[in-house]
């Protein structure tokens, strides 16, 4: 079988995986969010926690609880990593470093999971497993409840309610996210990845030295590091690393777990607001964007320009041979245009334009699906932007899901936008700027720029995969990349519940023969549309100083 074949057939193993979990799950995930019910162990953590899951929040009340969640989370693994090194399981390990505890920190609470740290060579067990692990389940159930309040936003009328944070987070988090995980580590576990509390020991002797491995719970952390769109490995070597991705099969597991929930919520969103088609238009956007940038990046792995190309089937440099050119570079685009940043190959060493693919599909917003919850309410955004500009066009108020979208909430979703192209430019302008931060980068001109832009690219974006060739473990980039991790998670937050609030409180809008039907194909595709012009005006002149004058070039 030719390996462009194979690539292929996997691309439709996995959009055919995908479409049978898509309406039950989506199903299921509305049905959670809607239950009045609570199961015991929720009411327990619900009395631990002092909170009342029935009572109703406004969006102020809704945000308040995101954000001392989040600001108590970071003060823990923060301390956590500080007491390291007298915590018992600690493997004999030191303690993390401020700053790069805060930055570690900061990366898990904001689900980015960018790590400046060698896994096996920084955190001990207790680390990994009490701290970076629950993370993993925590910070993706505060990205799906605040998803969920928004669409309950479009959903409720003349009332500011956007139902309990509290009760969002828990069942997320306990319905959701660990019956998944638990399956998803039993069965990367029968594909070989490990799953223990093993000490650093001796595998043999190597070119005169001897080679140690930590062991870990390994397999538990990556179900949900993929599942929860964390990204953030056992290894320094991330799922490239035999452990935690043994082969084929368990490659193509960890790549459903990755899209799996993003995808499903396009029907729970679609069921919450009655309307299934709304949920299928958004499910079109999404899939045409992921199946454009996959058969890209594939086409461009696979292009053979030269001999040593032509002699090893193609862009093999940084890539495993167990997964290929093609379960690589499925991997590399669903980690990118989803938050997960976890790799099974080094994006640096793609082509040219591949490793532009790579960081494009974080800087559209990480939409096409997204990360578990962010992904939804960043393409409801784009919709809100796409049916403003359609409005404009033929001169009348536009409407989305019933919903007037007036001048606070265009407002609202601008600044929802403009965040993160910000936080970017900005902070690549000043590590270029600065003398001290371009010591930091391996390669000079273009390779070395996108190293730098890929990097704040993906803290902001809250994605945490790495272009590699770059040394973030600086007091500079520390501090700057965890201060864009937290930003750029927890403002756009801010606009996202205030803009729920506004639309909660609008009284429907009757349809008329006027009105966009956003239901339809021409809406994917105004909205496909939408999507890349912004990039496009956004990013194009830093894409052109990096990866498209490198590719250019070669």
């Amino acid at each position: 079988m030719s390996p462009v074949l194979a690539g292929v057939l996997q691309v439709l193993a996995l959009v055919v995986a995908l479409g049978l979990a898509y309406r039950p799950l989506g199903d299921y995930m509305a049905g959670v969010y809607s239950s009045n019910k609570h199961l015991r162990v929720e009411k327990w953590m619900y009395k631990a926690v002092g909170a009342d899951p029935n009572t109703q929040m406004r969006w102020p009340a809704y945000l308040r609880g995101v954000l001392a969640f989040s600001a108590v989370s970071v003060l823990f693994l923060y301390l956590l990593q500080r007491l390291q090194g007298a915590l018992p399981g600690s493997l004999g390990l030191a303690s993390i470093d401020p700053d790069q505890a805060f930055n570690t920190a900061a990366s898990f609470v904001a689900n980015t999971n960018w790590q400046s740290y060698s896994g096996e060579q920084a955190m001990g067990h207790v680390v990994q497993t009490g701290g970076l692990a629950v993370q993993n389940f925590v910070s993706a159930a505060v990205g799906m409840a605040v998803a969920v309040a928004l669409v309950r936003g479009f959903a409720r009328s003349r009332t500011g309610e956007l139902g309990n944070f509290w009760s969002d987070l828990v069942r997320g988090t306990v319905r959701i996210l660990l019956p998944i995980a638990t399956v998803g580590a039993l069965v990367l576990v029968a594909c070989g990845a490990i799953q223990n509390f093993a000490g650093i020991h001796e595998v043999g002797q190597f070119m005169g030295g001897s080679q140690q491995w930590n062991g870990g719970a390994v397999a538990s952390q990556e179900a949900i590091k993929e599942l929860g769109t964390n990204g953030g490995g056992y290894f320094n070597a991330n799922s490239s690393h035999p452990f935690e991705n043994p082969n084929g099969l368990s490659n193509l597991l960890e790549i459903f777990l990755i899209l799996v929930i993003p995808f499903a919520m396009t029907r729970t969103f679609g069921r919450m607001v009655g309307s299934l088609k709304q949920g299928y238009a958004i499910l079109a956007t999404m899939g045409i964007i992921w199946l454009g940038f996959t058969s890209l990046m594939m086409w461009t792995e696979f292009a053979h320009h030269g001999p040593a190309f032509e002699i090893a089937g193609g862009a093999m440099e940084g890539k495993e041979t167990r997964f290929g050119i093609g379960g690589s570079s499925i991997f590399a685009v669903a980690t990118t245009l989803t938050s997960t940043g976890a790799v099974n190959s080094f994006h640096s060493s793609y082509t040219g334009f591949g490793g532009g693919i790579t960081m494009l599909g974080m800087q559209l917003g990480e939409i096409a699906p997204g990360g578990v919850g962010s992904g939804l309410y960043g393409m409801l955004v784009m919709a809100i932007i796409a049916v403003f500009i359609a409005g404009l066009m033929v001169g009348r108020t536009p409407e989305y899901l019933g919903k007037k979208i007036g001048t606070r909430e265009i407002k609202l979703a601008a600044c929802y936008i403009l965040i993160t192209p910000a936080l970017v430019l900005c902070f690549t302008a000043a590590a270029m700027a600065l003398p001290t931060p371009p010591h930091s980068m391996t390669n000079t001109g273009a390779h070395g720029f996108s190293e730098v832009l890929y990097a704040y690219t993906s803290g902001a974006n809250n994605n945490g995969s790495a272009f590699a060739g770059l040394n973030a473990d600086t007091q500079w980039f520390n501090t700057t990349i965890g201060l864009a991790m937290l930003l750029g998670r927890f403002l756009p937050m801010v606009f996202i519940l205030a803009l729920a609030g506004s639309l909660a409180e609008q009284k429907p809008v009757p349809a008329t023969v006027g009105t966009l039907g956003t239901h339809k194909p021409l809406f994917s595709g105004l909205l496909v549309g939408t999507i890349l012009i912004i990039t496009g005006l956004t990013f194009f002149p830093a894409l052109a100083l990096g990866p498209l004058a490198e590719g250019l070039a070669s």
